[in-house]
């Protein structure tokens, strides 16, 4: 972080938004959109598997290899961690198993797409606090609303599936603000890489009591090995990089696009169709991402019309 980064109290913490370059923020939204479409394919990849191995022995998978992953990107060195570094790597690898869980129990009983759209109001409950303006929140809650549109909650619906999900989105929420405290205070990948080898270090005992008990088949843990890379190596990696570029703000915003990207995996791997109403509230939250994509990324003009270094974000 440098002089460019501006600091906004919420909740008796402090959350960072970052000006940077149109570039930098460019590069931000490219990221969100890898890491978004790799989410969501692990996760459908994972729910293949569900009928050998479960929920549990999914994420038990996703979390030793995301682990793996990340610690031949970097390797960090637990020894030399202060105090102040320790307290958010800890919340961060408590997170990654409590969202991962809750998620892929959500999805195994309401389904993809329905459950990444009840996680996706964590992200969405991110930017409506943190912003100041009238436009982002405002497509927040457009947002929002297409979220109402696409899931179409009716009195048959799963009270428990939907808890999962509320708490998976509560999950997200906390993972976003502890990822970018974590990439704040350890230098490139060591914050989640630590993080996450903890996570694995929890889930380790689970793991084997869980594939004692429940053997799995070897095409099952090939899904869940493709799970662990695609929805947690990739995206952990993706969104530590992309909150240095973009504030915390479009980041929550700009990642409703998960819906989408998880409706398009449902219907094209786990073949789950799109009805008309499920269109357009994908349609209604891809609008609200492209007005405040566009505002994110537009520099404001200096005292003397001029663009200058006047953060994007300030007064968010």
């Amino acid at each position: 972080m440098d002089e460019k980064t501006q600091t906004q109290a919420i909740g008796g913490g402090e959350l960072a938004t970052q000006a940077g370059t149109p570039r930098d923020r460019a590069i931000g939204i490219a990221l969100m959109l890898g890491s978004a479409a790799s989410t969501q394919t692990g996760a459908a990849a994972g729910a293949l598997a569900f009928p050998s191995m479960g929920p549990v022995g999914v994420v038990a998978v996703r979390q030793l290899v995301s682990a793996v992953v990340l610690f031949a990107l970097a390797r960090p060195k637990f020894r030399g961690m202060t105090r102040r570094e320790w307290w958010p790597v800890v919340g961060l690898a408590l997170v990654f198993g409590v969202m991962n869980l809750s998620l892929y129990s959500a999805v195994e009983r309401i389904g993809l797409g329905l459950a990444v759209t009840l996680e996706f109001l964590g992200p969405l409950a991110v930017a409506v606090c943190a912003s100041r303006r009238v436009r982002d929140i405002t497509c927040a809650l457009a947002a929002g609303a297409g979220v109402v549109v696409l899931t179409n909650p009716g009195p048959t619906s799963d009270i428990t599936g939907i808890g999962l999900g509320l708490v998976s989105a509560s999950a997200w929420a906390a993972y976003i603000l502890l990822n970018r405290t974590v990439g704040r205070r350890l230098p490139g990948l060591r914050g989640t890489s630590a993080a996450s080898i903890l996570s694995a270090i929890l889930w380790g005992p689970i793991a084997i009591i869980w594939f004692i008990t429940h053997p799995p088949s070897y095409p099952a843990i090939g899904l869940a090995l493709v799970c662990g890379i695609l929805a947690s190596a990739v995206p952990y990696a993706a969104d530590i990089i992309t909150l240095r570029r973009v504030s915390a703000v479009l980041f929550g915003t700009f990642m409703s696009m998960n819906p989408v990207w998880a409706a398009a995996a449902g219907w094209g791997i786990l073949g789950q169709a799109l009805s008309i109403q499920e269109v357009t509230g994908i349609g209604v939250i891809v609008l609200s991402n492209v007005v405040v994509s566009r505002s994110g990324t537009m520099p404001r003009k200096g005292p003397g019309g001029q663009g200058g270094n006047t953060p994007a974000t300030k007064g968010r």
